[in-house]
């Protein structure tokens, strides 16, 4: 046998696997995970370590990558032509296209790139220390074609400079929104890593216990009644107001009321305002972040959420806001209040007052939270913009609205029906 042919078939063949590395690193630094790679080199792992350094100059591997990965294809392709016409006349420029193009396509792209896309943390690391002289030798060529790409862009008004990567926290939520396990387990971890997200655009006032359902004493009452309120409500911190409910003057906590009581052995001698402490007011417009911190820093687990003008809207507690990262925190002390039913046909009642950010979080719905609207019922009368009457019913956002049960101006009950399948595009709301 000719052993140029030999020689030429062997060189083909070197450069094929040449092409296939240069394919498969491609895919394995670009789609190996940023997080377990800087994990692995928080823990020491120098491999780890190195494949951070290489994609922190994305534009200088990228470039050495394709320009190894042409090279040898055009000299595969180049070789491969001649001796396709060597042993076969001109005709060979035809027959080594097509076999250059399959064994291309399927050696050193398809093959390399689809185990390098299974297995791209284990091959990143691998690679990397080659990849990195690679990216040496080749880096006088790419900082030139680099500098020749961005000057061209430049003609046609396009500065990389400053092109904008994306939003870090975005990211973040495609890939909490892309978790993946045990259906249940799943969408709670995927609920409380929203949560967290959320903390800082949620406001107090979206959570709060409202003024209405807050319960509170009286400091002119009689020590006994105030005694037997404190004992019989199921909460351990109550606002103490005197006069008219924004005017509050402290917070009593049912076990300084106890211990009060045993040290001096006559309640008729306790005065409310001795035994409870002094309020913390709250603007109404303050982050849960902010406040979740705030709680931390005081040791606190009680606020008074006022609004601009100084006047009473609520409470919220620490308690509060961890439900709304962990959900509901039942204790025997709670009072359970069913806000959602689920109806046959896939329809559920819903409370007027159950927040759209609970409906979310607990059925993975995609209706729209706004600043101007936090409940249920208040999408409803922001869609259909006037008081809608029972029997009314809506349609938006896939979901269709029934008004159930109305009280004076306040929509109190709804069936709720979520779409068969969620498209994500906004219709139009339409009365009946």
């Amino acid at each position: 046998m000719d052993i140029g042919l030999v020689l030429l078939i062997c060189a083909i063949f070197v450069l094929i696997l040449f092409s296939g590395f240069f394919s498969g690193s491609e895919t394995a630094l670009t789609a190996c995970s940023r997080a377990r790679m800087h994990s692995l080199a928080r823990d020491g792992n120098r491999r780890a370590a190195l494949v951070n350094t290489i994609r922190e100059h994305k534009e200088r591997m990228i470039g050495a990558i394709l320009l190894g990965n042409n090279l040898v294809n055009i000299l595969a392709s180049a070789l491969a032509t001649a001796l396709f016409i060597r042993y076969v006349g001109p005709e060979g420029v035809v027959y080594a296209t097509i076999v250059m193009t399959l064994t291309v396509l399927i050696f050193a792209e398809v093959l390399p790139k689809t185990y390098a896309l299974h297995a791209a943390d284990k091959l990143a690391m691998v690679i990397a220390p080659a990849m990195r002289w690679i990216i040496f030798i080749f880096s006088p060529v790419t900082e030139m074609v680099s500098w020749v790409v961005r000057n061209v862009l430049k003609v046609f008004g396009v500065d990389i400079s400053v092109v904008n990567v994306g939003d870090h926290l975005e990211i973040l939520r495609g890939v909490i929104d892309l978790h993946q396990g045990p259906e249940k387990g799943a969408t709670d971890q995927r609920a409380m890593l929203r949560s967290i997200l959320d903390l800082a655009e949620v406001e107090v006032c979206e959570i709060m216990v409202h003024r209405k359902n807050v319960t509170m004493i009286d400091a002119d009452s009689p020590i006994e009644r105030i005694v037997a309120q404190v004992l019989d409500c199921p909460y351990t911190r109550l606002p103490v107001f005197r006069g008219e409910p924004d005017n509050i003057i402290g917070v009593i906590h049912a076990k300084w009321l106890l211990r009060e009581m045993k040290d001096r052995g006559n309640i008729e001698d306790i005065r409310i305002e001795n035994v409870a402490a002094e309020p913390w007011f709250i603007p109404e417009s303050t982050s849960l972040n902010d406040q979740l911190q705030a709680f931390r820093r005081r040791r606190e687990h009680f606020a008074i959420v006022v609004d601009e003008y100084g006047a009473f809207m609520g409470i919220v507690t620490l308690e509060d806001i961890l439900e709304e990262i962990v959900g509901e925190i039942d204790d025997e002390h709670d009072i359970a209040v069913a806000g959602v039913r689920k109806m046959p046909g896939g329809s559920f009642l819903i409370d007027g007052t159950v927040t759209i950010r609970d409906l979310n979080r607990e059925f993975e719905w995609s209706l729209p939270d706004d600043e101007d609207y936090s409940t249920i019922a208040g999408l409803v009368l922001y869609k259909s913009l006037h008081i809608p009457e029972v029997g009314q019913s809506y349609t938006f956002e896939g979901f269709r609205f029934d008004i159930v049960r109305r009280q004076r101006n306040q929509i109190t009950l709804l069936r709720v029906t979520p779409p068969v399948e969620e498209t994500g595009g906004a219709n139009e709301a339409g009365g009946r």
